[in-house]
């Protein structure tokens, strides 16, 4: 376990503790999948000793194969990010494990219910918001090549989650998103207090290095590292990649 009380599970909110513990042990009913989803996404029920929850089970078994991405890498990609999210106390992304289920071992991640009365198209074109800016610092972070705005998960308390985080981490600069609207603006005080602490993490030996060296590659935790010691050097929000689609298609 990693020795930061950043990332220690026993400093987690108490229901996201509790989350943790029935998606890693409980068991798995598939309800159905969810169809636009271009790899095998799955809708279940997740029960415990009388806890029970909806989850999203991405099995590795059914993950397409990709030419920028090792094949079968998807789903500790997205681990990946729980981690990190979670590390800079963003907690972007939903509780997310990896386990075995009925298809294999893949990513099991907590059901969340959207606000519907929320815009996701107007919340995503929004410069005032503090917590989507932070979400476009954490992409930047972990490289995201696919942030649309179907993937922005607003809830009834206000707080933000983001999911599908699979095509992340990525060595070479490919950030692909539809919140481009602070390119080369100023980080705001607190993203930068942040990215010191993923910065001390992230380190040689660092406790978020070791946590990530499960998901990642030696190059792409080192790649990620880099990625946070030039936003800190720069403290700018990072400009759209000149080589690649700057915003992911369709959009939505």
């Amino acid at each position: 376990m990693p020795d930061s009380a950043a990332c220690d599970d026993d400093d987690l909110p108490e229901g996201e503790r509790e989350a943790l513990e029935l998606l890693e042990r409980g068991t798995l009913t598939v309800e159905g999948r969810l169809v636009d989803a271009s790899n095998a996404t799955l809708f279940c029920t997740i029960r415990s000793h009388g806890a029970v929850a909806n989850c999203v089970y991405k099995p590795i078994a059914g993950e397409r194969p990709l030419w920028d991405f090792p094949t079968g890498s998807l789903a500790g990609r997205e681990v990946a990010a729980y981690a990190v999210s979670k590390a800079a106390g963003w907690n972007f992304v939903p509780p997310t494990v990896m386990r075995d289920g009925p298809f294999g071992p893949g990513m099991c991640q907590l059901w969340i219910d959207i606000d519907e009365s929320v815009d996701v198209i107007g919340l995503a074109r929004r410069t005032d918001h503090a917590s989507l800016r932070e979400m476009a610092v954490f992409d930047a972070v972990i490289n995201n090549a696919d942030r649309k705005i179907g993937h922005l998960l607003p809830v009834a308390d206000g707080h933000l989650y983001g999911c599908d985080h699979g095509i992340c981490f990525a060595e070479e600069y490919k950030l692909r998103t539809v919140l481009w609207q602070w390119r080369g603006e100023q980080l705001p005080e607190r993203a930068v207090e942040t990215l010191r602490r993923l910065s001390d993490g992230l380190a040689a030996d660092g406790w978020l290095a070791e946590d990530l060296a499960q998901y990642l590659t030696s190059a792409e935790v080192a790649a990620t590292a880099a990625r946070v010691e030039v936003l800190l050097a720069s403290r700018i929000h990072p400009l759209p990649p000149e080589d690649w689609p700057a915003v992911p298609w369709p959009p939505y």
